[in-house]
Formats: structure tokens, C-alpha cells, sequence
């Protein structure tokens, strides 16, 4: 059973710092009691490409079953039950409230994995639990008559794929020893990605039959989840060694200082207005080509998987390359500045595009710029932590950066599609402005280059 209480978050402060149990190449369970009394590591095992190979292929399942209804089935769902003129709105209320559900339950779950004693550890439950009960609240999505019930259903799974997603990620600290740290997250970076053209990919492919179009990427994300599961050579946590619960600390997770840490507050500000601005991007572009562009509803799916693919593959590219420059050179600021406005310009492009094919040239731009940022972004972060001791407490409040704007993005949208006389264009325009805004607010960090 779980247990909340005063250190930890979905990364564990203390793993980052202690000797990793692998996965695959055979190292022993360790209690927090054995590893808190261990003054050196006796040696550090490295994870093998088993491990790493496995381990990508359930995070890719985790986007999977994420993004496939967050990109094209939740907004084709609203869209069938209410029409295109009330769509809008219906789809704010739900991806709104979806996404704070989402932002509070991946960091008490995160605390609850970190506590969790059980035979078969403190990861593999969460996962199995997350798959299975985001999967359940997928189908309601599917099967429901109006959006009431899509609204309960698309809670239900944000709720436990967040569980899934805390117990996913916590895996790198726990597992990964510090010197292939940054090797295993550059091949995480480029599942998100690959789960996004594949989760377009197989919604396109089912175009016609509504529950085999949400329901097909939790079957092929829930299978290579489980079967990481199956292998994990998960961590036990004696139950003597949980300590007891404090609501104080679980509340105190949500906030860092910013007078105190000026930098991890600009970072923080830099990171949502990117992100809003990717959140106004991939909650509205099927109204945008539906009403914008001029689309038919059939060719829609097909259009996202294209923009989608054509934005993935620019990426992956920009990622892999400038997270290298960036550590060869020693500096953070100039790519992250340099990657907002090259967002930003993409989100312009959008705006004025008349064509699909204009659509495809933003989609482009915005995998330049968003790859960019991504792999630079979190090593900026990670430059100016606050606290060495809380390490998971501050991402934990950092990750608020990364899902909050899922709240705020439905929720404004339909008074900016009101001034706008219903444009699209002017949406993804304030998205742009958004974007540039989160350039300018890396400038004042002073604690890396």
C-alpha cells in the first residue's frame, strides 16, 4: 500500500544521488535502509541495451496512450456530439479540467510511488494500475453519449495514465546510474515524437470505427508497458523503512520560493508561456483545419498524422543535435531563447497559412524550434535547482510549468476565438506572441550561460 509523506516526488530526490539497481543486467534489490548506510557505492552497474531498448519502448506506450486522444479522438468525439459550432467550448471544459486532474495527480502519485512497499515493488504497481484504470476511463471517452460523460471519462484517464506516467518516469533514477543519465534521456526525447506520429498514424488508420480508434493505442502502448513491467527488476521498499505521512510537505511540493530563487522562477515562467503556446498548437488544430484551412472531417485524422510526422521528423533532428552543441559549448540560455522564437515563428506561419500545405512549412518550423528547446530546456533547469536536498520536490513544482498550460489554453481560448470573430489564425497568432514571451523571460537567468 501507498504511503505520502515528507521527501520525494515522481523522481526521487534521494535516487538521484544513491546507486541504482539496474533492470536487465542483475543487480540485487536495495531497501532505503541498506542504501542510506552504504557511505560509498561498491560499484556502479551499468544498464545494458536491453534495458534501455525495453524501457523506451513502454515510455513511447506511455505518449502513446496519451497523445493519441489529446491530438485527434477526444476533439473528433466532442466534435460528433455537439457540432462544429459548439465544439470549441465543450473541448476547453474537458481537455481544461482533464489537465488539472492531470497536473495535481502525477505529483501525489509520484509521492505515493516513491512509498509504496509491496513484493512487487514501488514502480510496478503504478503502472499496471495506471494502465488499466487510464485505459477504462479511454473507453467511457469512446462509448459516451455526451460530453458529461466524456468529461468523467477523459478525469478517469488523466488520473491513473498520470499514475503510470510518475511510476514510468521515476524508473531513470532509480535504474540508470549518473554517467548514462543523459544517455537514456536523449533516447527518451525522441519517443515522445515517435509515439506522436504513431498514435496519428494508427487513429487515421481506423478512420470509421470510433472504439477501435481510441482504444487501438492503449492496446499496442498497454503491451509494451506490461511487458517492462514483467522484466523490471523493480525496487522494494521495506515497510518499516516508510516514513509517515505529512499533508504540510505534500502541500509544500506545489511551491518554490521566487524571491529566493529568482532564476528557477524565470525558467519556471520560460517554460509555460512554450508550453501554452504548444497547448493552443495541439488542443485546437483539428477546428483550426476543420474551419481554418477548410478541411473535410474524414481527411482531418489524416492531415494531423502528415503534420504530425513532418513535425516529428524536423524534431527528433533539432533535439539530438543542439542538446550536443549545447554541452560542448557550456551554454543554455542562447538555444532556449533561440528555440522559443523559432516556436514562435511557426505558430505566426500557421496563423497566416491558407493551405495545407502552409500548415505542413509551420509544422516544420515547429519541430525545429520545440526540439531545440526540449533538449536543452530540462539542462537548464537542472543548472538552477534551488535546493540540491529537494531535488524532486522542485521538479515536481517545475512539472506545473509543463501542465498547467493544458488548463489555461482551453480555458482562454474561446474569448480569444471571440475577439478574433471565430479565427484560428488570430488563436495560433497569440500562441506566437506566447511563445516569444517565453524567449524573453530566459534572459534574466543569470546562473548558466
Amino acid at each position: 500500500m501507498p504511503h505520502v509523506s515528507r521527501r520525494g516526488d515522481n523522481i526521487s530526490a534521494a535516487a538521484a544521488n544513491l546507486p541504482p539497481a539496474t533492470g536487465l543486467d542483475g543487480s540485487r534489490h536495495r531497501t532505503a535502509a541498506e542504501v542510506a548506510v552504504a557511505a560509498e557505492p561498491q560499484a556502479v552497474h551499468r544498464v545494458g541495451w536491453g534495458f534501455i531498448s525495453l524501457y523506451a519502448l513502454a515510455y513511447m506506450g506511455t505518449g502513446l496512450v496519451f497523445i493519441a486522444p489529446l491530438l485527434v479522438t477526444l476533439a473528433l468525439k466532442i466534435n460528433l456530439l455537439v457540432g462544429t459550432d459548439q465544439a470549441a467550448n465543450s473541448l476547453a471544459l474537458v481537455a481544461g479540467i482533464g489537465s488539472l486532474v492531470a497536473m495535481f495527480a502525477n505529483t501525489v502519485f509520484g509521492r505515493m510511488s516513491d512509498r509504496t512497499w509491496s513484493r512487487l515493488g514501488r514502480r510496478r504497481p503504478w503502472m499496471v494500475i495506471g494502465l488499466v484504470g487510464g485505459s477504462l476511463g479511454i473507453l467511457t471517452v469512446a462509448v459516451a453519449p455526451n460530453i458529461p460523460v466524456v468529461l468523467a471519462g477523459w478525469c478517469v484517464a488523466q488520473l491513473f495514465f498520470n499514475a503510470l506516467l510518475a511510476a514510468m518516469v521515476a524508473v531513470l533514477p532509480d535504474q540508470v546510474p549518473p554517467a548514462q543519465r543523459g544517455q537514456v534521456s536523449g533516447v527518451l526525447g525522441v519517443c515522445l515524437p515517435i509515439a506522436s506520429v504513431s498514435g496519428t498514424f494508427l487513429v487515421q488508420l481506423f478512420t470509421g470505427n470510433e472504439l477501435v480508434m481510441f482504444l487501438a493505442p492503449c492496446a499496442i502502448g498497454g503491451f509494451f508497458i506490461l511487458l517492462f513491467a514483467a522484466t523490471l527488476k523493480d525496487r522494494r521498499l521495506a515497510r518499516a523503512d516508510v516514513p509517515t505521512w505529512s499533508l504540510r510537505e505534500l502541500l509544500g511540493t506545489f511551491y518554490v520560493n521566487p524571491r529566493k530563487s529568482p532564476d528557477f522562477s524565470w525558467a519556471f515562467a520560460s517554460r509555460f508561456m512554450v508550453i501554452l503556446a504548444y497547448a493552443f498548437l495541439t488542443t485546437f488544430q483539428a477546428y483550426y483545419l476543420l474551419d481554418h484551412i477548410g478541411s473535410a472531417d474524414g481527411d482531418v485524422p489524416q492531415q494531423i498524422f502528415l503534420g504530425t510526422l513532418v513535425q516529428a521528423a524536423f524534431l527528433v533532428t533539432a533535439s539530438l543535435t543542439s542538446g550536443r552543441i549545447s554541452d560542448l559549448t557550456g551554454r543554455r540560455k542562447v538555444f532556449v531563447c533561440t528555440a522559443s522564437i523559432v516556436y514562435g515563428l511557426a505558430m505566426f506561419a500557421i496563423a497566416v497559412a491558407s493551405t495545407f500545405n502552409g500548415f505542413l512549412v509551420g509544422m516544420a518550423i515547429s519541430g525545429l524550434g520545440f526540439g531545440m528547446y526540449m533538449a536543452v530546456d530540462i539542462a537548464l533547469v537542472a543548472d538552477v535547482l534551488p535546493d540540491e536536498d529537494n531535488v524532486a520536490k522542485d521538479l515536481g513544482v517545475f512539472n506545473i510549468a509543463g501542465a498547467l498550460p493544458f488548463s489555461i489554453a482551453p480555458a482562454i481560448a474561446p474569448a480569444i476565438l471571440a475577439i478574433g470573430n471565430g479565427s484560428y489564425g488570430v488563436l495560433y497568432a497569440v500562441a506566437g506572441i506566447c511563445a516569444t514571451i517565453g524567449a524573453l523571460a530566459i534572459l534574466p537567468v543569470k546562473g548558466v550561460r
